[in-house]
């Protein structure tokens, strides 16, 4: 099911596909011979109504009908889900906010129900919990302004193209960041709201995100094991399946304590980790003309 689901295909489609999945008739042969209302008819009659091939017109809005009911039969499935999981946030969970990213969004219903492999208990107990964090965090609230006096060091930022895969590209700079002297709720502020600018570019047909950490300079006073902790429970519980790669560059040797306590809490997802160096961003994710500025010769 999880094939057929296709997340872009799927929710960028109209929902209620759900009515009448009964009521379509499937295409009539066009080389059949049309009902008479005599009986039989001569052979030589038949074959002068009816063309050995069909005209092209004929045969592509046949394909064509062929491929929307196919559709409408996969995605079938996906609709009652979906209902299935709409139905019970409403049933439980009333005081959930409701609209874009709330409890009756079909859309990120989908995306989570993916994400729990079709599990409707699963899917509903993820997403209550991601709809009340968004709601606890006034994430609706967060603009670059709120954010400003953090987003003004440098620290992160959204680049302003996509990588060679069509990815929106979320860049931290791990030498700006100083816990000791940054408010750890603003820095949280300032990661939700880059997240969330970040995917608002997703363009169609794209999923998920490419971050890169930029740990050229890393000291130990830059080390936020509570920081990544967040990070790690935003793209697990609140973005699920979002975050596509993630680079390490040119990390020091003083970085390597830091990752040792941080791979395990990232359980399977530490392999979307990939260590680089700077070379490699250039080349391999990257055009001349679209690599971030702070990795350009």
């Amino acid at each position: 099911m999880a094939a057929a689901c296709s997340f872009r295909s799927v929710a960028r489609a109209p929902l209620p596909l759900r009515r009448g999945f009964a009521r379509r008739r499937g295409p009539r042969c066009c080389s059949a011979a049309p009902p008479s209302g005599g009986g039989a008819t001569s052979s030589t009659a038949s074959s002068s109504k009816v063309p050995a091939t069909p005209p092209p017109f004929i045969v592509s809005r046949i394909c064509r009908d062929v491929e929307r009911d196919f559709l409408v039969l996969l995605l079938s499935p996906c609709v009652k889900l979906v209902l299935e999981v709409k139905e019970r946030l409403e049933r439980e969970h009333p005081g959930l906010p409701t609209g874009r990213n709330g409890r009756d969004d079909e859309e990120m219903i989908l995306w989570f129900l993916k994400d729990r492999k079709f599990s409707v208990d699963e899917t509903v107990s993820k997403l209550t919990k991601a709809i009340k964090w968004r709601q606890d965090f006034r994430l609706s609230e967060l603009s670059e302004e709120s954010v400003k006096g953090l987003y003004q060091t440098g620290k992160a930022y959204v680049h302003d193209s996509f990588d060679i895969y069509g990815r929106p590209v979320l860049v931290v700079v791990a030498s700006k960041h100083f816990p000791s002297k940054q408010d750890p709720v603003e820095n949280e502020k300032l990661c939700a709201f880059l997240v969330e600018k970040a995917l608002s570019r997703l363009p169609l047909g794209t999923e998920n995100i490419l971050g890169i950490f930029d740990l050229r300079g890393f000291q130990v006073e830059n080390g936020d094991l509570q920081f990544l902790k967040f990070l790690i429970d935003v793209f697990y519980y609140y973005y699920p399946k979002r975050l596509g790669q993630v680079l390490f560059v040119d990390a020091p040797f003083v970085f390597q304590p830091m990752w040792q306590l941080v791979k395990p809490l990232l359980k399977q997802y530490a392999s979307l980790v990939r260590f680089c160096d700077v070379e490699t961003v250039r080349k391999e994710y990257f055009t001349e003309e679209t690599v971030p500025h702070d990795f350009r010769n």
